[in-house]
């Protein structure tokens, strides 16, 4: 069992991380023998401007999903942690678990009808009620808006989940303990519950940073980028660099460049950490 799953993480994680250094020291089309170029193409990273913009687009945007995926799914673990019963608990689970089983291009499939600025449904209604349309895809601060909202709304069932399951693990005594003394539920929030599921919030915060700075199927989905570059992400410029442009060499540079953003981002994360994360 532990060979078979340490096979899948060799093939499918190890490998293409190997794969993509090695192949970022070439030159290649896929129709001609790959040209060895050293470190051309991350010389050629350092002038274009085009993967600095999308290394900025990709960092806004995952700062804001991550950012609301831990509130919101913090919130509404809260709620439903204290005023529902077991039963309705797995009933909430569920519900906020369903997005997930589907697929992010799927989703975003739909989400671009949904959100269609001519025939989409959110417009129609806003219509029926004779209030005015919104350009959800076809504006710059509409487009991001949307991106933002169906990538927090598909994700918001794993934070919600973990939330639960951690202040579940929360000592009872503690908080009848808190209560006799007389303190608020704010406080008992900030100063027992929060420090008690702090490893929580660090590994949502962790995995959703990671994720969403990989985000790729809403914007080539639902807006190819635009309108402009305002949601030009850097997977989506990866993905036209190799199979658009035919540079899989250069394409393969961008990739190196992410995961060492990640890394970075990662070590920092885990850094900061140390001083408001508790481990009891």
């Amino acid at each position: 069992m532990v060979a078979s799953a340490l096979a899948v993480v060799v093939v499918f994680t190890v490998a293409p991380i190997i794969a993509s250094f090695v192949l970022a020291l070439f030159k290649w089309d896929a129709i001609s023998s790959p040209q060895y170029v050293g470190l051309d193409n991350f010389d050629a990273l350092l002038s274009d401007k085009t993967v600095t913009h999308s290394l900025l687009v990709t960092s806004g945007l995952a700062l804001i999903i991550v950012f609301l995926q831990v509130a919101l799914g913090l919130g509404l673990a809260l709620l439903v942690a204290q005023r529902t019963s077991k039963i309705v608990q797995k009933l909430f689970r569920s519900a906020f678990f369903l997005p997930l089983l589907a697929s992010a291009a799927s989703i975003s499939i739909v989400m671009a009808y949904v959100f269609n600025d001519q025939f989409g449904v959110i417009n129609y209604y806003l219509n029926l009620l004779h209030l005015p349309e919104v350009s959800w895809l076809s504006s710059t601060g509409g487009a991001t808006a949307t991106i933002v909202l169906v990538a927090v709304w598909q994700q918001l069932g794993f934070t919600f989940i973990l939330f639960v399951a951690a202040l579940g693990s929360v000592p009872g005594d503690v908080l009848e303990a808190a209560q006799i003394d007389g303190a608020s539920p704010a406080r008992m929030f900030w100063r027992i519950k929060l420090p008690l599921i702090s490893p929580t919030v660090l590994f949502a915060s962790t995995v959703g940073l990671i994720n969403t700075m990989q985000l790729f199927d809403q914007p080539y989905v639902m807006t190819k980028g635009g309108p402009g570059d305002s949601t030009y992400t850097t997977v989506l410029l990866v993905y036209q660099t190799a199979f658009q442009n035919l540079q899989f060499g250069y394409a393969s540079a961008i990739s190196v460049v992410l995961f060492a953003v990640l890394l970075i981002i990662t070590a920092v994360q885990f850094t900061v950490s140390r001083k408001w994360v508790f481990y009891s």
